[in-house]
């Protein structure tokens, strides 16, 4: 069917966690007084500009995801869809995305919604992924920026709030990657791909998802110590981040299952944001933010 793989081009489960990511930020800006018009403008538009990115990085990986076997039958690399076929795909969802943004929100959401589509497509997607191990933290900057245009959709300013919603997912994009990274580890090492438990060693890769896993806790809190959310959120940030530390962990005690902790340390991560996208969304403080 030509929708599906229309469909499967854009990741659509990639698309689903940046819709909830950047619920959140928009709850959180809008303080219980939401525009639902701004709010469907800038979830349509940013899942545009996302599957626009998602397109394109098909479109970049079609060699090195014909060497993964959890990639190897994207329909960019199978010959379902050809290339001319998703690149036009890909520039069509852009141009609909922006021009969506552009028209219902502000010239903030907009920068940020073209900061991280320049960063996945451009810096990641195009140079870094395939030459450095420092490719995973460029990524996680384009992966921080959904909450941060739904915040900016609703305040128009790049405030403070907005900066602790950039700095918490982009920690919490970190520790998500390397277990990724080494659950599959196969692929990547097949791929030639350097991601850093490749390049490194799964025993440091290991303790860096520990240490970000602690710097993402402390940031979470921010939310609740600058006035942003209240203490329901906090007390969902600390246990969902204390749950996700104790699984890290548990990576160094002996003979452990590497794949199978890993992949729980991905799957808790999970929780943890999707939790936390809620909670802010749910849990928002009267502040200054739209003074």
């Amino acid at each position: 069917m030509t929708f599906r793989r229309y469909l499967k081009v854009t990741k659509p489960g990639i698309i689903m966690g940046n819709l909830i990511a950047t619920a959140g930020g928009f709850f959180l800006a809008s303080q219980g007084s939401v525009d639902y018009t701004l709010l469907l403008a800038t979830l349509l538009g940013l899942s545009l500009v996302v599957a626009s990115g998602c397109a394109f990085n098909n479109c970049i990986d079609r060699d090195i995801d014909s060497r993964m076997e959890r990639t190897r039958n994207r329909v960019t690399v199978t010959g379902e869809m050809s290339l001319l076929a998703a690149l036009s795909h890909a520039v069509v969802l852009g141009i609909s995305g922006f021009a969506l943004l552009i028209w219902q929100t502000n010239p903030t959401a907009v920068f940020f919604a073209a900061f991280g589509w320049l960063v996945y497509v451009g810096l990641y997607s195009l140079w870094l992924k395939r030459r450095s191990v420092f490719g995973t933290f460029i990524g996680s900057l384009s992966g921080a920026v959904p909450p941060v245009v739904g915040y900016c959709a609703v305040t128009g300013a790049f405030d403070t709030g907005a900066a602790i919603l950039l700095l918490m997912f982009c920690l919490w994009q970190m520790p998500h990657s390397y277990a990724i990274g080494i659950f599959r580890f196969d692929d990547y090492q097949a791929a030639g791909i350097p991601v850093l438990p490749v390049a490194s060693g799964i025993n440091k890769a290991k303790l860096h998802i520990v240490l970000y896993i602690l710097a993402f806790a402390l940031v979470t809190i921010l939310l609740t110590a600058t006035g942003y959310a209240g203490y329901g959120y906090l007390a969902v940030a600390c246990v969902t981040s204390l749950w996700w530390l104790s699984m890290a962990l548990r990576g160094w005690h002996e003979n452990v299952d590497d794949y199978g902790w890993a992949r729980g340390v991905f799957g808790i991560s999970i929780v943890t944001i999707t939790a936390l996208s809620i909670a802010m969304a749910v849990d928002f403080q009267a502040t200054a933010v739209l003074s």
